[in-house]
């Protein structure tokens, strides 16, 4: 049987508990169970960043990402691009008349 590459062994795992049991890195069960998508999309993140070539440098990577959601959270660490949209605060008015009315 061949051995299988880092980047084949990868693609097999599919949730971020299954990562970071992968590189054998400790982790709070309710850390991730909050902030697994996160976590994963900072993993990419790091990756895209630095392109790691060895195990130590993936392992760096999801590390580095993990950590960033044990000392902070979703909102402020702001991964995902729908964070990052400005939410315009304005009155919406409705007049009594309409209320109930189908449009």
């Amino acid at each position: 049987m061949l051995a299988m590459t880092l980047h084949e062994e990868l693609a097999e795992l599919s949730s971020a508990e299954d990562f970071l049991n992968y590189f054998d890195i400790d982790f709070e069960p309710t850390v991730v169970e909050v902030n697994r998508l996160h976590i994963l999309k900072r993993f990419h993140d790091y990756l895209r960043q630095n392109d790691p070539v060895e195990y130590e440098g993936f392992a760096q990577c999801l590390e580095r990402a993990y950590q960033d959601f044990v000392h902070s959270d979703a909102l402020t660490e702001k991964v995902f691009k729908v964070f990052h949209r400005q939410t315009a605060q304005r009155e919406v008015r409705i007049p009594v008349a309409d209320i109930g009315r189908l449009a």
